[in-house]
C-alpha cells in the first residue's frame, strides 16, 4: 500500500509510489507551462472558428469549414501567380508572335521562354519523357540528336502542335507500322528472318544465310519506311535500324515483337491544350536539351 512522506532530501512530498525502494517525488509541472497549456486548448478552438478546420460530409460530397473570414491558401497562391503571369504577360505575347529564330536571337526571350519551357514540360511531358527528358522504352529520348521525326525548332513545334498518331487531330503525324504477324503478312519464318537481317545491320546477326533470307524480305515489305540498310526516314517517321538506338528494344525478342504486332506510339497534340506562347517555350526548351537541330 503506497504511503506518502516528505523526501529527507530534497523536502518534497512524494507521490507515495515506491519501486524497489526508489519513491517518486511529487514535483508539480510549473505554473507557465501550466497556463501555456491551457492557452493552446483556447487557440485551438479559436482557430477552429477563424480558420478553415473541419471537413464534413454533404449531399453533394465532402467539404470543409470555411472559418469566419474566409482565408484559403489557394486564393493566395492564385493571386501570386495572376501577379506574375501580369508581369511577364507582353514578353509571353512576343514569344508567342515571333518566330522562333527571332525568339532565340533574343537573350531575355529565350531565358523566359527556357523557363516557361521547362514548367511546361515538367507539368505535360515529364509523365513519359522522363523529367530529365530521358525518355524510356517507347518514349524517345529527347536530350540526343537521334530524331523519328525531325530535331529542328519547325519539326518539333509542328510535333509539339498536332502531335502523333492524334486522331482528334487532322494534321497529326501519322504513320504507322503494320502487324505482319499478327495480321498474317509474313509468316513466323519470315518474321524471324526479318530479325536476324535487320540484326546484322548492327552486326550482330548469328545465321547469315538467316539474314539473307530475311534482307529480301526485307527489301519487299520494310524498304518503304526504313529504307534501304535501314536507315530510316524523317518524312514518315520510321526510325534508323542501323543504330544503336532503339525506342522499343533492339535484342531479337523485341525486334520480332515489333515486326509481328506493330508498333503505334501516340503523343497528344498540344495545340489544342496549351497556348501558343507555352508551346513555342516547349519547343525552345526541347531544342535546347543538346539533341536540337
Amino acid at each position: 500500500m503506497s504511503e506518502k512522506h516528505k523526501d529527507d532530501v530534497t523536502g518534497v512530498e512524494t507521490t507515495g509510489h515506491e519501486w524497489d525502494g526508489i519513491r517518486e517525488l511529487n514535483n508539480p509541472l510549473p505554473k507557465w507551462w501550466i497556463y501555456t497549456f491551457y492557452a493552446t486548448i483556447v487557440w485551438c478552438f479559436a482557430y477552429w472558428v477563424v480558420m478553415p478546420a473541419w471537413p464534413y460530409l454533404t449531399t453533394e460530397g465532402w467539404t470543409y469549414t470555411k472559418g469566419v473570414i474566409g482565408y484559403e491558401q489557394r486564393n493566395v497562391v492564385m493571386r501570386e501567380l495572376a501577379a506574375v503571369n501580369e508581369s511577364r504577360a507582353g514578353a509571353m505575347q512576343q514569344i508567342a508572335e515571333l518566330p522562333l529564330t527571332e525568339v532565340a536571337a533574343d537573350p531575355a526571350l529565350m531565358e523566359l521562354a527556357l523557363g516557361a519551357g521547362k514548367a511546361a514540360f515538367g507539368d505535360n511531358c515529364a509523365p513519359c519523357h522522363g523529367s530529365g527528358a530521358q525518355g524510356s522504352k517507347g518514349f524517345p529520348n529527347l536530350n540526343d540528336d537521334n530524331w523519328i521525326w525531325g530535331g529542328t525548332l519547325d519539326d518539333i513545334h509542328y510535333t509539339l502542335v498536332h502531335g502523333i498518331r492524334w486522331e482528334a487531330d487532322a494534321d497529326t503525324r501519322n504513320n504507322i507500322m503494320m502487324a505482319y504477324g499478327r495480321d498474317g503478312l509474313l509468316t513466323r519464318a519470315e518474321i524471324a528472318d526479318v530479325a536476324e537481317y535487320v540484326l546484322s545491320l548492327t552486326d550482330r546477326a548469328e545465321n547469315a544465310e538467316a539474314a539473307a533470307r530475311g534482307e529480301e524480305v526485307f527489301a519487299s515489305q520494310c524498304v518503304a519506311c526504313h529504307g534501304e540498310g535501314g536507315v530510316g526516314s524523317r518524312e514518315l517517321g520510321a526510325p534508323a535500324l542501323n543504330t544503336a538506338v532503339w525506342l522499343y528494344g533492339g535484342d531479337r525478342a523485341s525486334i520480332i515483337e515489333s515486326v509481328s504486332n506493330g508498333r503505334r506510339g501516340t503523343m497528344p497534340a498540344w495545340g489544342g491544350r496549351l497556348d501558343e506562347a507555352t508551346i513555342k517555350s516547349l519547343t525552345l526548351f526541347v531544342h535546347s536539351l543538346g539533341g536540337g537541330e
